[in-house]
């Protein structure tokens, strides 16, 4: 399934239980934000609108957003806002791939390395570029570093 028509489900859901709250909320700002996307999208001569490459970057934006905001929030003494926000982004988050991290990043690190015949600190760039093309979203930059320079060290 999309992640357009997770989100769409979601919402759909969220408003056949008929609950006013933060979910609801957070819910139809995530759609009217891909919508508009996928506006842009169509105007570009994209028929279907935009990949879920463009939903997954508008739903990171919307975390950083939101991170910015609530560190704003406690430095200026409203917790309750702060809160609220932490609440909407841990909502953003389920839609979100979970991270490669522990065994599941070093084995998926092996598998470029020797795909690619990987062996020194030079190759670093492409091991990452596959990396990011192979588990898009997710993948953290600083830990898939170190595990590609740890994989290339025992490499060479």
């Amino acid at each position: 399934m999309s992640l357009k028509a997770r989100i769409a489900n979601a919402l759909k859901s969220e408003i056949e239980q008929g609950q006013p709250g933060v979910r609801l909320a957070t819910l139809r700002l995530i759609d009217c934000a891909v919508r508009d996307r996928d506006v842009c999208a169509r105007g570009r001569g994209a028929g279907e609108g935009c990949p879920d490459a463009d939903v997954r970057r508008v739903l990171e934006t919307m975390v950083a957003q939101r991170e910015v905001a609530a560190r704003e929030h406690e430095d200026a003494g409203r917790l309750e806002e702060a809160i609220r926000e932490r609440e909407e982004i841990e909502i953003i988050q389920q839609f979100l791939p979970v991270p490669l991290q522990g065994k599941a990043l070093d084995s998926a690190v092996d598998e470029i390395v020797t795909d690619l015949g990987a062996s020194k600190l030079k190759d670093l760039g492409r091991c990452m570029s596959a990396l990011k093309e192979r588990y898009p979203g997710m993948i953290e930059t600083g830990a898939a570093g170190k595990a590609v320079r740890k994989a290339l060290s025992r490499a060479s």
